[in-house]
């Protein structure tokens, strides 16, 4: 038997559904003589009747219906294979893995990432928390599709794209005598007990640079590797601290006060992606839709 071929199939079918070789030439987009070659040719390649004619139409018999629930089978199949690459071709469906520093891990990103999957109903997430060092070993060994990491990035190769840095900012426990104030500077913590970031991280020398270059002297009784640490032992009391923004906003209302604090002390983070191929279509807009929330209120004020 020759083969069948596609447009033979949708003719059959394209007058199945229509009832009509008039409205089928319709569907197709193509003259009803067409239509009719191709059924005439389909049957004449089955070696089986499929239509009877009644008056000027065609009427399907029993074995046109029998025939007809293969190809819709099949069809449907089809439709979902078109489907899932319109997904694909939107970036709506998927397997996203993610992984990013504590700071945005703790609130920040899991609303960002709700609101990101309610545009794709059929993208898959799994998002973690770790530290920085891990965000990019976990990407390197292709662990994960993008990670967001503090800079400078301790890994030489790894593709990156920096996001807009944030601005620093005072944490300080509810009723202390600093929270009358709008703003603070590094002459505002003289002879505080401060809790600060363990020694020789980034954050820790940027945050002491602005105080040395002031002369300012604090009780530095704490130190702690996580802003999240930070910022729940100033809850408790025991001192003040300066924190990423981030972190200060997911504790503000529950026993901490934010402030702004000038001189601005950058914090600075990337995306970072794996080597061994190109960037996730889909997680490249993540980074974008980050972008664009941290070009915005309240990061932009």
């Amino acid at each position: 038997m020759a083969r069948i071929n596609l447009r033979q199939v949708e003719a059959f079918r394209a007058t199945m559904l229509t009832g009509s070789v008039t409205e089928a030439a319709a569907l197709m987009g193509v003259t009803q003589p067409a239509v009719s070659r191709l059924l005439r040719d389909l049957q004449a390649q089955l070696n089986m009747p499929l239509f009877e004619k009644r008056g000027t139409g065609l009427v399907p018999n029993a074995a046109a219906t029998a025939l007809y629930t293969e190809v819709e089978r099949s069809f449907v199949g089809l439709e979902r294979i078109g489907a899932a690459a319109e997904e694909i071709r939107s970036r709506r469906t998927g397997f996203l893995r993610v992984a990013a520093l504590p700071a945005l891990a703790n609130g920040y990103l899991p609303r960002l990432t709700g609101h990101f999957l309610k545009g794709r109903p059929n993208l898959n997430l799994s998002l973690f928390g770790v530290i920085s060092p891990l965000v990019v070993d976990w990407v390197t060994n292709n662990q994960c599709d993008v990670g967001f990491a503090e800079v400078p990035i301790a890994h030489e190769g790894v593709p990156s794209q920096r996001l807009p840095a944030v601005a620093r900012v005072a944490v300080l426990p509810e009723g202390h005598r600093l929270a009358e104030k709008a703003e603070l500077g590094p002459r505002d913590f003289e002879g505080e007990t401060f809790v600060s970031l363990t020694a020789g991280s980034t954050g820790r020398h940027l945050v002491d640079q602005a105080f040395h270059r002031d002369g300012v002297r604090r009780i530095l009784r704490i130190e702690t590797a996580l802003s999240e640490i930070i910022c729940g032992l100033v809850s408790s009391g025991i001192g003040v601290s300066i924190s990423d923004p981030f972190t200060a906003r997911e504790f503000e209302g529950r026993g901490v006060v934010v402030r702004p604090f000038a001189p601005r002390i950058e914090f600075e983070f990337a995306a970072v992606f794996p080597p061994q191929r190109s960037p996730s279509p889909v997680a490249l807009d993540l980074v974008a839709a980050m972008r664009e929330s941290l070009l915005a209120p309240p990061f932009s004020d």
